[in-house]
């Protein structure tokens, strides 16, 4: 299939080799300031992908990302991050890299080729048709990314994909294709670069939006974020004082007995009775 695979196209900048450090860095950044514009054209896109995977997720399904290399790795961050920040359990959103877990950290040669590995993946899970899957692949034509959807379509699965070239295999076949558009690379071919914050602020925009649509976000605080650190725990002390206009002291006790902020907050009238028939 023949379509313009911008993210290929030769790059706007020429002998890199030898420009100066501060040259490099100003034409990066400045290649890097068109990709959120990019990303503004591509909102409605979004918008029809996030209103079904709340959906599906409120149906009780779970939400997949699938990917190759880097694709593969910001589907995996985005998803890790679900939990802590939005106290999801953890098999709610779901990021599967072609090669598995050990391609996290270093390539697997010819694994995003493998068009079958994806179903074989998915399966793993017992996906089912209340779950929701996001291809992510700048070129929108891996291999494994493809075989991926093709096996949810046959199965009645919902899938988008978040893909940086216009009319790919991958946005063709995706019932709700996402396509941001960036253009060529600064290092050309080098789709780590703008294709990858493209996809990482899509990612951001999905799984932030769904969320604060499921409930998991009060006003603009992060209610059922996870306490996993000494940081989070006084920061949802100082929300629960500032929301109940206690002092720090009494929002501490109330964390420490309720576990997150949501249940400090919810259960603070039951708190001061109790403490009340103390006296």
């Amino acid at each position: 299939m023949n379509f313009d695979k911008t993210t290929e196209s030769e790059s706007n900048y020429h002998h890199l080799e030898q420009m100066r450090v501060l040259d490099l860095l100003i034409n990066i950044n400045k290649e890097d300031q068109t990709v959120p514009f990019a990303v503004e054209k591509a909102i409605p896109q979004i918008e029809k992908a996030v209103i079904k995977i709340v959906s599906q997720l409120k149906k009780g399904g779970r939400l997949f990302y699938i990917g190759a290399g880097t694709s593969g790795r910001l589907g995996i961050v985005d998803a890790s991050e679900c939990p802590p920040t939005f106290g999801v359990d953890y098999d709610k959103v779901i990021g599967l890299i072609a090669g598995g877990d050990q391609a996290i950290r270093k390539a697997v040669e010819n694994a995003e080729d493998n068009r079958n590995q994806a179903e074989i993946d998915l399966k793993n899970y017992q996906i089912n048709e209340n779950d929701f899957v996001i291809g992510i692949a700048a070129s929108g034509t891996t291999p494994y990314v493809l075989g991926g959807l093709e096996f949810c379509k046959v199965n009645n699965i919902p899938t988008g994909v978040i893909t940086c070239n216009a009319g790919s295999p991958l946005a063709l076949i995706a019932d709700f294709p996402i396509e941001v558009v960036v253009g060529s690379e600064f290092v050309t071919g080098s789709s780590r670069m703008k294709a990858g914050t493209a996809q990482k602020l899509v990612l951001n925009m999905i799984s932030t939006s769904t969320m604060i649509q499921l409930g998991h976000v009060k006003g603009n605080k992060m209610v059922d974020m996870k306490l996993s650190n000494d940081k989070l725990v006084d920061r949802a002390i100082r929300m629960v004082q500032n929301e109940l206009k206690i002092d720090y002291e009494e929002s501490k006790i109330l964390i420490e007995t309720y576990g997150n902020v949501r249940n400090a907050i919810e259960h603070y009238g039951e708190f001061r009775n109790r403490q009340n028939k103390d006296l």
